[in-house]
């Protein structure tokens, strides 16, 4: 009897002492939002997709998913909010399988993207990025790679297909609907409002300020019937707006122009701007920066801080639209 209980005490303590060791190998201490960002493996469905990416004069061949971190570093701080930077994966994943399934455009035939943002998606390189982040570098590589991972093949669908996943920097209150930017006005690029404003945006009041003869040269280059004869303050007309107060049209020198006209010939951070006779100059006000369509990536931000999921944002910002996991039609035709 004395020997079976000698046997079951030795038989306690050794399982005592495994559950030690077993301890001794991990960390008991809570964990910090950093320790719980790690760089997973590459996502199954992401890299199982090739594409042929066109970097300056180059096409590089490379899986989605690799193609995807390299535009969400280029694309938004990694400083935002992990659910933000997911939203931000899917639209520049949605984008890719859009431009993949429409063809490629006659800026690049022999590529299906490039990295030309008026044409594109801007791309930059883990080395670059962690050349800019410093001592961030690690952390931020972690969380670019785990927004991808965690949103693996998860598209933005209407009718089934990838839409066009526009996406800019900041809404000066609402987006706009695609037909006041460009000449389609596309069922699920509709004006929703927008939540970011000057606390979390910087420079989203901002101003440009030219001299009379600077602004009436540059208008000219492109709009030379335009009559600057009189006084500076009847250079300009009433603006037609719409519900983010993007500017429409307005009669400059007597010639009526398109806002985002206005915006690209004077390099402003929007269409949503007021112009004026000021001081022996012409000065323009303006809120917000991009062409207001689609995700507002400051607003997909401010939405992550509120506590919104990136399938939140994404249902927010694209109207009428499902994400879901996407097989892409030449990876289905293939099989």
């Amino acid at each position: 009897m004395k020997k079976s209980l000698i046997a079951a005490w030795m038989l306690i303590a050794v399982v005592f002492a495994l559950g030690l060791m077993g301890l001794a190998g991990r960390s008991i201490l809570p964990n910090t939002q950093k320790e719980k960002i790690t760089v997973p493996d590459p996502g199954v469905s992401d890299s199982s997709v090739s594409i042929r990416v066109k970097i300056g004069d180059t096409v590089q061949k490379m899986n989605l998913d690799s193609y995807v971190q390299g535009v969400l570093r280029a694309e938004m701080p990694a400083s935002f909010e992990l659910e933000a930077l997911k939203a931000q994966a899917v639209a520049a994943r949605t984008e890719t399988l859009y431009k993949v399934e429409n063809g490629p455009v006659a800026n690049h035939p022999d590529a299906d993207i490039c990295n030309n943002i008026n044409c594109c998606q801007a791309y930059k390189t883990e080395e670059d990025a962690q050349a800019a982040w410093g001592e961030n570098a690690d952390y931020y590589s972690a969380k670019i790679a785990t927004a991808v991972r965690e949103t693996d093949g998860m598209t933005i669908l209407y009718q089934d297909k990838p839409i066009l996943a526009a996406f800019f920097s900041a809404a000066s209150g609402q987006t706009n609907n695609s037909g006041d930017v460009w000449i389609n006005d596309l069922p699920y690029l509709q004006s929703v409002q927008s939540p970011e404003g000057e606390n979390e945006v910087p420079n989203y009041y901002s101003i440009a300020t030219f001299s009379q003869e600077e602004f009436k040269s540059t208008f000219l280059s492109q709009f030379p019937e335009a009559d600057f004869s009189g006084s500076a303050n009847t250079w300009f007309g009433a603006p037609t707006r719409n519900d983010s107060d993007m500017v429409l049209s307005i009669s400059i020198g007597g010639v009526t122009v398109k806002g985002t006209q206005v915006r690209s010939l004077f390099a402003l951070r929007s269409a949503a701007f007021t112009v004026a006779a000021e001081d022996g100059n012409i000065v323009f006000h303006v809120t917000g920066y991009g062409h207001g369509v689609g995700m507002s990536q400051y607003g997909a931000n401010t939405m992550a801080q509120q506590g919104k999921t990136y399938l939140e944002i994404l249902e927010w910002y694209y109207t009428g639209v499902t994400v879901a996991p996407y097989t892409p039609k030449t990876l289905a035709s293939d099989n």
